[in-house]
């Protein structure tokens, strides 16, 4: 335990944001796709008409499909901003439903585009398709929707629980391919954004930005840091039979800007390890001289963690994530985890002050990683801990720990607190919908699914 956790760290008094920066950020996203959705109308209902109707409703839907490209990669470009006022877990949601959504578009700008087109020649649409396999520019489009047709069959969640976070992972790259083969696809065959010389340095300005934003999001910047702060392996620390944490050290740490609550993916530079990346989230408070990450073994890189040589070198991305004390809103704080997703939350205890209570759900005490860690709060910061074991629903009356009635027995001033939840899926969704039903205002409510802290 470093001497940063006996006393808040000093990102803990760098003041609080406020419900409305993050509502900005949220409306600047939005706001600013409505601006464009807005252009890109005008210009195909001012331009020339399209040969059919149904050509005209593809090439519609194809300006929008266009859209939702560049929207998804802004999701995952890692904008700092975006990062620290919506968060990472929001910003997945997103990136998940405009991928379904852009699933759609592209497939039915296919079906309307080779409909139309066989309408316009009399062919059937088997023969269309033929026709097009051998026209360098749409057989570009064909490709472009196979290969989002197939990442997307693949991220659904019966498909992407059979597979490793590597494997998907990996399958996920594919879209950068799809995107590439979109983009030569419109420079062959866009005609609504080159009506005029304006309209053309508008659509592509609009790539280039995103493009932009995407490369020095997910390349330069982590490139950049890790020169920086060339972090490696200090000490490797089993926790329990199945938990581990592991120790970094660099040059500079205060420069990367931590904040409990965090996360970084990790990527150990190993020989057979180096291709894996995962998110872990940090689980001691940055002291600015170590960061440390606490996993449980599940995944292959998890459970390789204990194996790991001092010394070896680390890459990382990040740090990311909304779940930290810049969006408290009140002086008293709930933290409540389940299992590993202890984490951020010790992590989070570090830069806390005024009253705080945690809530530790797992099914009994030799499972609670971290636990001397939080008794030390215990006794030295007067924090209240609550560790909540036994299994869901059994006994009698049934042991349930996080019904409505319950956390307000915990917590009888739980509307007067911000609360942050942290834990499996079930779990946290599970605590969200409890925490709805006794009236905590949804500005004090800060969760973190589960699936960003581990793997």
């Amino acid at each position: 335990m470093t001497a940063a956790d006996a006393t808040a760290s000093p990102t803990a008094r760098a003041g609080r944001a406020t419900p409305n920066q993050a509502r900005a950020a949220r409306y600047a996203v939005w706001g600013a796709l409505a601006f464009n959705v807005v252009i890109v109308e005008i210009l195909f209902f001012t331009g020339d008409p399209a040969k059919n109707d149904l050509i005209g409703i593809a090439k519609f839907i194809a300006l929008h499909a266009a859209l939702l490209m560049m929207l998804q990669l802004l999701l995952v470009a890692r904008l700092p901003w975006l990062d620290t006022w919506i968060g990472a877990d929001k910003l997945t949601a997103w990136h998940r439903w405009t991928g379904f959504t852009l699933f759609w578009a592209v497939v039915l700008h296919a079906s309307f585009i080779l409909t139309g087109y066989a309408r316009l020649s009399d062919i059937s649409v088997l023969a269309q398709i033929d026709t097009f396999l051998g026209v360098f520019p749409t057989l570009l489009g064909m490709l472009a929707v196979s290969l989002i047709v197939v990442v997307v069959a693949l991220s659904v969640r019966f498909a992407r629980r059979r597979l490793s976070y590597e494997a998907w992972h990996t399958i996920h790259l594919l879209l950068y391919a799809a995107v590439t083969l979109a983009i030569l696809h419109q420079l062959y065959e866009g005609t609504t954004f080159r009506a005029n010389t304006l309209t053309t340095a508008y659509w592509w300005a609009l790539w280039g930005l995103t493009i932009v934003a995407l490369l020095h999001g997910r390349v330069v910047t982590p490139l950049l840091r890790n020169a920086r702060h060339k972090l490696r392996v200090a000490a490797v620390v089993p926790e329990s039979e199945t938990v581990t944490s592991v120790y970094v050290t660099g040059d500079d740490l205060a420069g990367l800007r931590a904040r409990a609550g965090q996360f970084f993916i990790w990527r150990f530079l190993t020989p057979g390890r180096w291709w894996q990346a995962n998110p872990f989230s940090i689980s001691s408070t940055p002291d600015g001289q170590s960061l440390r990450l606490t996993a449980r073994a599940v995944g292959r890189t998890s459970a390789g963690l204990r194996h790991l040589p001092v010394g070896a070198r680390v890459f990382v991305e990040g740090p990311y994530g909304a779940f930290t004390t810049l969006h408290r809103t009140r002086d008293a704080t709930l933290l409540i985890a389940g299992g590993v997703g202890i984490t951020p939350i010790r992590s989070l205890l570090g830069e806390l002050d005024g009253p705080v209570t945690v809530l530790y759900r797992v099914p009994g005490p030799a499972e609670a990683v971290l636990l001397g860690e939080l008794e030390h709060y215990v006794h030295t910061r007067g924090v209240t801990l609550h560790l909540l074991t036994g299994r869901t629903g059994a006994g009698d009356p049934p042991n349930m720990p996080f019904a409505p009635e319950n956390l307000m027995s915990l917590v009888p001033d739980i509307r007067e607190r911000d609360v942050y939840v942290c834990g499996p899926p079930a779990m946290t969704s599970a605590v969200l919908r409890s925490l709805r039903d006794a009236g905590v205002p949804k500005r004090q409510v800060h969760a973190e699914r589960f699936a960003l802290a581990g793997d």
